[in-house]
């Protein structure tokens, strides 16, 4: 299998305030968010970070779509550093975060032309794909809308179609239906699907057992910012369900750290 994205050694610190070192139960003012991590995803896969929230998944994917830079290691995906080229890595990657804003003022058909430009995407080719993904996410009727005026699960389809414009091979969805009702959730599982379909690469990270389950090939387990298992999903589940495996693992690992 071709190796697409290869994630080495990541190390990630942040400093904490005091009011953080409270919340966080700790005296130190260093929190290690991402720890020696490393895998690998293949071409044409769906992979699944999983872990609990503060696990260091978020942290990870933020350091390999280059929004944040990591204090060791690297990434490389088709075999470019997130480190030294990020200009490259952004033209490569579609991310969807949950915590993406859309300002409330703008409409869908506004953001999706604008980022289209940004993208440098050809207009015929920006306005046929356009209408393709508002048409399938049932954006059509709301594309001159005030974003501030939709629901949550329109803001999560705008949010997720923006972040495709230019129809990236390499994408890239943090908590993908966290807040979604069940019937948004549904249409984003298949989407992912879809696109994995398309051959397009995709990395999720989610603390959803049945998302995992249902869309991934891969998985991998991180419990305080360390990498503790990477394996099929078929592996992981083949004694257990996912959710006993990781709970398992959780047990040990945790239990280990106590000692």
């Amino acid at each position: 299998m071709e190796e697409i994205l290869v994630v080495k050694n990541l190390k990630k610190t942040f400093k904490l305030s005091k009011k953080q070192q409270k919340i966080e139960k700790t005296k130190s003012d260093i929190k290690v968010a991402v720890n020696d991590l490393s895998f690998s995803t293949y071409k044409g896969e769906i992979y699944g970070l999983l872990g609990p929230n503060g696990a260091g998944k978020t942290t990870t994917l933020r350091i390999i779509s280059t929004l944040i830079k990591a204090d060791e290691g690297d990434a490389f995906i088709d075999g470019v550093s997130v480190k030294n080229s990020p200009d490259i890595i952004r033209k490569k990657i579609g991310f969807l975060t949950s915590e993406l804003k859309l300002e409330d003022f703008f409409t869908p058909n506004y953001l999706y032309d604008y980022f289209s430009e940004l993208h440098g995407v050809e207009k015929h080719t920006a306005e046929k794909r356009k209408n393709e993904l508002f048409k399938k996410f049932g954006i059509d009727k709301f594309k001159e809308v005030k974003i501030g005026e939709l629901s949550t699960g329109m803001k999560q389809k705008i949010s997720l179609v923006i972040s495709l414009v230019h129809d990236p091979n390499f994408i890239i969805f943090d908590e993908p239906t966290n807040g979604l009702d069940v019937l948004t959730a549904k249409m984003v599982t298949d989407f992912l699907i879809d696109l994995k379909n398309q051959g397009k690469t995709i990395i999720i990270s989610t603390h959803i057992f049945s998302l995992i389950e249902k869309v991934c090939d891969r998985v991998g387990i991180i419990i305080n910012g360390k990498m503790i298992c990477s394996d099929t999903l078929e592996n992981l589940t083949a004694d257990m369900s996912l959710e006993d495996k990781f709970f398992e693992i959780y047990k040990q690992e945790v239990g280990e750290e106590n000692e």
